[in-house]
């Protein structure tokens, strides 16, 4: 049984005028930014100047997404695969070999969804998302299936297809993607699906895994294990006259453990990947950790960006290929098929080139890579020669973790608690994320409100605008890497 939490007082850090930001240098083990504060925080949001018609489209779509059916037809339930429809999206200039090697899982849906709501659609270099819905006949804020599927595979490296377009698409899609370099990749990963989704048994078991580090002298860390893995796994008691949460694996009728500070070495998150032979697989996969980061260019950047820093770091100062699990450490014995899995990391799905937040005064946006790229660890589960994990849930960029306990309140966990219980449940985890792209298109409106100048009244205070910034970033950057129509197959676990 995990231990219970150690207290932390959300107030001191602004109390010391400082924000922690998650992640870990590769090459000096120290934070990969210093710790900022509200006034250095609101000087980088008033520095990036506001798209108005993206402004006002995140207020009109605000309201939509709160909906039931977030856009679509009153008579197509979004959890409905065949209803509301499926796609691929190419790049214009997506290889033959490429489009090939994802044949068998574009036969696959057209076999359960209907001709008229199951495309295969192009993206044209440089179109924004109101180029891109307009060439196809669509208006914000309306999701019709027979001409843009609700669920949608994005093919190809974030160079040909960005993330940007990605993050506002996923505003009212449930949107996925796959990169890889090779096609036989992408054939591994449509084969994994359509066997896991067609076979007559299944591998995994009706378990979830929580798995997260807990260092000493570090906040973030300190906070993500107690205020995010710990309430997940054990529920969370209700204030005076308040209900509690139960634990989402109770509620649901499923097992669980939880690795949670000395338990969350290396050598454990190794063992729920690579459980020899009949050994018992988890349904899903839920760790938080600092994922690593290094400088741009350098010669572990592409393969180790995005690795999950493991309880074996000995602190700061120092980072050996020994703490953390990258792609390379995930062997080619492992048994992932069937795994959802959902990374809570710096850097744990993709790295943008540029910085998406942080400028340097006078000289604009900061180089953070050579070219954006998707993570390797993620790619490798998704392309794993013994069978493919289903979808890895992540985020590109740095992951805010304060953002979920906002000053003078507890842990807002919503999102999280959703999401996994969806998935749990046996929704596609494309819609699964919903809940994180309500959070973005809300805090997003308000934000702009906050920095609207012509505004009447009295202006926020720097501590206020700086904690909108940190959650909208924090909700913004989460994606979907895998088909978004995949589900558990939750009748079948055992």
């Amino acid at each position: 049984m995990v231990d219970l939490p150690h207290s932390f007082n959300p107030g001191c850090i602004m109390g010391e005028g400082l924000i922690y930001l998650n992640g870990i240098d590769g090459v000096t083990g120290q934070y990969l930014v210093s710790p900022m504060s509200a006034a250095e925080a609101v000087t980088a949001v008033r520095s990036r100047p506001q798209d108005s018609w993206l402004v006002s489209w995140l207020r009109r779509i605000r309201d939509v997404l709160l909906r039931p059916f977030v856009g679509l037809p009153l008579d197509v339930n979004p959890t409905d695969v065949s209803r509301a429809g499926w796609g691929v999206v190419f790049a214009a200039e997506t290889p033959l070999g490429m489009r090939d090697a994802l044949e068998p899982l574009i036969a696959h849906r057209r076999r359960h969804v209907p001709p008229d709501r199951c495309k295969v659609l192009k993206y044209k270099a440089g179109e924004s998302i109101k180029d891109w819905l307009q060439r196809h006949g669509i208006a914000t804020g309306n999701v019709v299936p027979t001409k843009i599927p609700y669920y949608l595979l994005l093919v190809g490296s974030p160079e040909s297809i960005p993330f940007d377009f990605q993050y506002l698409l996923d505003i009212e899609y449930a949107i996925g993607r796959l990169s890889f370099d090779r096609p036989d990749l992408y054939r591994r990963y449509a084969e994994s699906v359509v066997d896991y989704e067609t076979s007559a048994a299944v591998p995994n078991t009706r378990e979830i895994v929580y798995w997260g580090t807990r260092h000493d002298a570090d906040r973030a860390t300190q906070m993500s294990a107690d205020h995010l893995i710990t309430p997940l796994y054990c529920g969370a008691p209700g204030a005076l006259g308040e209900e509690g949460q139960r634990a989402i694996a109770e509620a649901l009728g499923y097992r669980a453990r939880c690795l949670r500070g000395p338990d969350a070495s290396k050598a454990n998150l190794t063992e729920v990947l690579q459980a020899p032979g009949d050994a018992p697989r988890p349904a899903l996969l839920f760790t938080a950790s600092h994922g690593l980061g290094w400088p741009c260019g350098h010669k572990d950047q592409i393969p180790a960006q995005g690795a999950l820093l493991c309880q074996d770091w000995s602190g700061f100062g120092s980072v050996q290929p020994s703490h953390y699990l990258a792609a390379s450490d995930v062997a080619d014995d492992a048994r992932l098929l069937g795994l959802v899995a959902f990374h809570f990391a710096c850097y744990g799905a993709g790295t943008p080139a540029f910085d998406n937040f942080l400028t340097d005064r006078g000289q604009g946006a900061v180089s953070i890579a050579k070219r954006p790229f998707v993570a390797a660890l993620p790619q490798r589960l998704l392309s794993h020669p013994q069978g493919s994990a289903l979808a890895v849930l992540g985020h590109v960029e740095r992951a805010w973790g304060y953002s979920i306990m906002p000053p003078g309140v507890g842990p807002q966990l919503v999102p999280f608690r959703n999401c996994i219980g969806r998935i749990l449940g046996g929704e596609p985890v494309g819609h699964a994320t919903k809940d994180f792209s309500e959070k973005y298109a809300a805090l997003s409106a308000a934000l702009a409100d906050q920095l609207d100048e012509t505004k009447p009244g009295p202006r926020p205070k720097d501590e206020e605008v700086a904690w909108s910034w940190i959650e909208r970033n924090d909700a913004q950057n989460y994606i979907i890497l895998g088909d978004p129509a995949v589900r558990l197959r939750v009748d079948l676990l055992h």
